[in-house]
């Protein structure tokens, strides 16, 4: 049975309002090769919403889930929440909790399946912010990926119900997650996860036409990134014969910017351009069977130290050229 002091969340982050907006995308594209034309492009997205983003909101949501959990089950536990890229940022957090006297933490990184923006780069992050922060004699471990979790899976499938109550003629599910580099792909576990995920839900939904997709792509044109995007399966679906569809986010843990703007807003609008009829199941959320599997995690789950590359089964260490 594993023993902490406290629960650290830790997530993307996102802007607040208007100004926020280009200070947040650059901590967020620091040192990648992403057009700045990119990045204006998607400023857009959150200027849509006024320039705040919906994950702070559900990350809240989220941990009042777990207080809840935790209170139920008489688990005395605090829980912080500390961001990559805008604030609460990991380093202020770390400090925060050092000068409460916390020295044993767990930290649960919101993305369900590994890859190395979904799993390592928490780690880099963290152990980056231990050092920026001072505050080095925290240890700090890492909660498991969820892909395969059957809370996980009980509650997307739920998910995918609620949204065939809402479109009973829906001739095919689209299970969607976010594109990532083809390389960043072929040295983890992310697709094959996706898949295995996918078609569990598929199944407990009585489903048997289901597609796996990508969506919110952001590198350069001539960099492969994983295919087919949302929006050209659709219209390869429409032409085929398709005319009605759910689109369930797998591969977002919660409604933030990239499924509000790029499903709920460009893929809508797709939709009703071509006449396809199309309904959008929710993302995991706060689901308190989420928060009860996390509950579970904490206590029982094989967490591995941050410093360490990754989990088991997920990204493999690099190797030396010649090994």
């Amino acid at each position: 049975m594993n023993s902490f002091d406290a629960l650290l969340v830790v997530s993307f982050g996102g802007p607040e309002k208007h100004e926020d907006v280009l200070p947040f995308l650059e901590n967020v594209l620091r040192g990648k090769n992403v057009p700045r034309e990119r990045m204006l492009a998607v400023a857009e997205h959150y200027y849509h919403f006024d320039g705040r983003s919906p994950i702070n909101e559900q990350n809240l949501e989220l941990i009042a889930a777990l207080r809840r959990e935790f209170e139920a089950h008489n688990m005395k536990l605090p829980v912080y929440r500390g961001n990559r890229n805008w604030h609460p940022l990991l380093p202020d957090t770390l400090r925060q909790m050092h000068a409460d006297g916390v020295r044993r933490v767990a930290a649960l990184a919101t993305s369900a399946f590994g890859s190395y923006s979904g799993c390592r780069q928490y780690r880099e992050n963290i152990v980056n912010a231990l050092q920026s922060a001072g505050v080095q004699d925290m240890d700090i471990e890492k909660l498991p990926n969820f892909h395969d979790r059957p809370e996980f899976i009980e509650v997307m499938a739920e998910r995918v119900r609620a949204a065939m109550a809402e479109l009973p003629d829906a001739q095919q599910v689209v299970f969607t997650a976010h594109s990532i580099p083809v390389t960043m792909a072929q040295s983890s576990p992310y697709v094959l996860q996706l898949e295995r995920a996918s078609e569990r839900v598929a199944a407990a939904c009585g489903i048997r036409h289901w597609a796996l997709v990508y969506q919110s792509r952001s590198g350069p044109p001539t960099q492969p990134w994983l295919e087919p995007d949302i929006v050209d399966h659709l219209r390869i679906q429409h032409g085929a014969g398709v005319q009605s569809v759910i689109v369930c986010p797998i591969g977002f843990m919660s409604d933030h910017m990239e499924v509000l703007y790029d499903l709920d807003t460009e893929v809508r609008a797709l939709c009703n351009e071509i006449g396809m009829k199309m309904a959008r199941a929710g993302t995991a959320g706060s689901h308190p069977k989420i928060a009860g599997m996390i509950r579970d995690l904490l206590v029982n789950g094989e967490t591995t130290p941050v410093e360490a590359h990754c989990e088991p089964g997920c990204c493999p260490v690099p190797q030396r050229p010649g090994r």
